[in-house]
């Protein structure tokens, strides 16, 4: 049986943890570069199978190694700052060009392997597989979870949509680079010091 309650505290518990996290400056640097939609699509399944996992894990996913995630996140970081450093998408003029391969399946694919690597065993995963073994209710902690995650992701692509109308795709680009970089490196610290 679904209760709107137990529905609304998750939402609520799950928004805010990931509000600050990695999941909305992704989803701002995502959204300042391919198309929003896109993007949307590919976060919003990787969502859907964290939360899936979650619930059918419950709190077996505490059990991860730790060391192999952050790992397998900071290379992932690392590379998408590498690529955001050197590549050069950008006219003689400085105006931006659409990426030739700015198809709706690579841009969703990228959306939704960054966050189902980065995301993996992550503190609102973790959170929702707990909420849902307290709770004795699935349907409910998974709608609450999954719709805070939807929002959070939105929120981050509008953001980046937004941002790129007022800033430089170029200096949108040395920042996003430079951020994942930073995340990157934290990550690797965090892997390689557990």
């Amino acid at each position: 049986m679904f209760s709107p309650t137990v529905a609304a505290m998750t939402f609520g518990v799950v928004f805010l943890a990931e509000l600050p996290d990695k999941t909305a400056l992704a989803g701002v640097m995502l959204g300042a570069r391919y198309r929003a939609s896109y993007v949307y699509a590919g976060v919003a399944a990787a969502f859907a199978v964290h939360v899936a996992l979650a619930i059918a894990a419950g709190s077996v996913l505490t059990l991860l190694p730790s060391r192999l995630v952050d790992g397998v996140v900071a290379a992932l970081f690392l590379a998408g700052a590498a690529v955001l450093f050197f590549r050069k998408d950008e006219d003689e003029d400085g105006e931006a060009r659409a990426p030739a391969s700015q198809t709706f399946w690579k841009v969703a694919a990228s959306g939704f392997m960054l966050i189902l690597v980065a995301e993996f065993g992550d503190l609102t995963q973790i959170m929702t597989a707990n909420l849902a073994a307290r709770y004795d209710d699935p349907l409910s902690v998974a709608t609450g979870a999954l719709l805070a995650l939807w929002a959070v992701a939105g929120l981050g692509i509008v953001g980046g949509r937004t941002l790129m109308k007022h800033v430089p795709l170029k200096l949108i680009t040395k920042v996003a680079a430079t951020l994942m970089l930073a995340l990157g490196v934290f990550s690797l610290i965090e892997a390689i010091t557990g």
